[in-house]
């Protein structure tokens, strides 16, 4: 190999090894802002299940899993 092609090699890797660093900042700062946005979403949804359709002694979960079976049900009875 000439000295020019081992140069445009070593520019090629050079190049090529910071876009892939590129890539991953921007893969890795978007996986984080996802998790944050969903976090804080599952957060408020807590909050607002827990102030507004909990039935006395049940707990979040519990209402969820309700909610779940009630919106089900219509969607059973449709078919």
């Amino acid at each position: 190999m000439s000295d020019f092609q081992k140069l445009n090699k070593t520019i090629e890797d050079a190049v090529v090894g910071g876009y892939q660093k590129i890539e991953t900042a921007a893969v890795d700062g978007y996986q984080k802002v996802e998790q944050a946005a969903v976090s804080g979403y599952r957060k408020v949804e807590d909050r607002f299940v827990g102030a507004f359709l909990t039935r006395e002694g049940e707990s979040v979960a519990e209402a969820k899993a309700r909610l779940a079976r009630e919106q089900e049900r219509p969607r059973q009875e449709k078919h």
